[in-house]
């Protein structure tokens, strides 16, 4: 969290070089691209500004309207949230493909929940699962239930059964048909234009190539997530009936125990707390921090249920995830026979290309080695293989980065071009 303002200064400032280095109106350019010819103030072209436009209100409604957080600590500051939400917005956009394995993990979770109890939708399952029910006793929050404790307490009388109705909890939640509706108009605007652009032999930007990947698993994300409340910022309170006793002394609910590798014991323990969010996000475990537990609020990338790191749920979450990677590789593949400055450039995006598409194939056989023959999910070398993917995974993506800014530079001829009727539609 605290690299957050330097990688967002570092962004910014890649983003200040196409304007700076591009080359200006009516020049002639030596370099070995044949450039395109600068947009006229015909309205059937394009700027540069009109791109970079398009691509980051795309990602905008990929990366932030699309994420449903978690609910967040009782007495969290406003700052404290928006720069939580801001940091998962990042690993959105560096990592499509883990928000796709987050989102399956928690619909499979509610989906499960929902079996359970049959009263409940998937609503009211998504809501318990995002820290939606908080154990009060006496007057005063312990921690966020998890829908087995809450199962658990009613059984024993030891709580009351919450009644809420689905209408309620879409109330809490900030965001509704409409507004989903608007952001996904977006995306489908976006993709139509780049078909359109397809059809005339326009050629397109890496920067639009690559948001494609982004919007394609974001679909995938939106529809697992719509029936989460997004942005609920207070859980419902359950209190303890049993006033003339206190819970258990021996009770430690799940979200009370943080975990150990915070400690910081070992070198294994900084191992850990550097991947964590990786194997969050990839639903392998729910890593709970003294930060969390300190603010009765479940850990900001969990929301799932992760006790049998072999059940069916992980199986699946595991397949999807592996075809997520494939999908963003094979978008990026689009951009194989791009008109690129240097030969160095379009070898690095070819490569870059398949190793995201095949990335998630080791990830495969890791961990159903895990799930198949039942291996420790902490062993050295499951941690070892996780860091080294995670590694060569973010390298791969600064690199896409990278070659997305330089390609800016000087674009192919015809990027500038649009097609005719798409000037005739509203659009952001």
């Amino acid at each position: 969290m605290a690299l957050l303002p330097l990688a967002l200064a570092a962004i910014l400032s890649l983003l200040c070089i196409p304007f700076v280095c591009a080359s200006p109106p009516n020049c002639t350019s030596t370099s070995t691209l044949d450039i395109s010819i600068s947009p006229s103030s015909s309205s059937h072209t394009r700027t540069l500004c009109d791109i970079i436009q398009s691509c980051a209100a795309t990602l905008f409604a990929c990366s932030w309207a699309a994420i449903h957080p978690n609910i967040p600590g009782m007495d969290e500051g406003r700052m404290s949230i928006f720069f939580r939400r801001l940091s998962i917005m990042v690993l959105a956009l560096i990592a499509p493909e883990l928000m796709v394995t987050w989102a399956t993990m928690q619909f499979l979770s509610a989906l499960e929940t929902a079996n359970t109890f049959k009263e409940w939708t998937v609503t009211h399952c998504f809501f318990a699962w995002m820290g939606g029910f908080m154990l009060y006793f006496n007057g005063k929050p312990r921690a966020p239930l998890t829908p087995e404790e809450l199962e658990d307490f009613v059984d024993e009388d030891s709580v009351e059964m919450p009644v809420i109705m689905e209408a309620e909890l879409e109330a809490l939640s900030k965001s509704d048909a409409f507004s989903k509706g608007i952001a996904i108009l977006q995306l489908a605007w976006f993709v139509l234009q780049l078909v359109a652009r397809y059809i005339q032999n326009l050629p397109t930007t890496l920067l639009e190539i690559d948001t494609l990947a982004v919007v394609a698993l974001a679909c995938i994300s939106y529809g697992l997530w719509w029936k989460k409340p997004k942005d609920v910022r207070r859980p419902y309170p359950v209190h303890w009936k049993k006033h003339y006793t206190s819970p258990p002394a021996k009770l430690t609910l799940t979200y009370e125990r943080e975990n150990p590798e915070f400690s910081l014991n070992g070198w294994h323990h900084y191992l850990m707390l550097v991947i964590y969010p990786l194997r969050s996000l990839m639903g392998t475990r729910v890593t709970i921090s003294p930060l969390a537990v300190g603010e009765c609020r479940i850990p900001s990338l969990g929301g799932y249920d992760d006790r049998d790191p072999h059940d069916r749920n992980h199986v699946i979450t595991l397949f999807v995830g592996c075809f997520s990677a494939f999908i963003s590789g094979g978008v990026h593949c689009f951009g194989w026979y791009y008109l690129f400055q240097g030969h160095t450039e379009q070898t690095l995006w070819r490569a870059t290309s398949l190793v995201t598409a095949s990335a998630s194939l080791p990830l495969l056989l890791i961990f159903g080695w895990v799930i198949l023959l039942d291996v420790k999910k902490d062993s050295w070398v499951v941690r070892w293989s996780v860091a080294t993917i995670g590694f060569i995974y973010i390298a791969t993506r600064v690199t896409v980065i990278v070659l997305i800014v330089l390609s800016l530079q000087s674009l192919p001829a015809g990027t500038y071009d649009v097609v005719t009727w798409t000037t005739f539609v509203p659009h952001v």
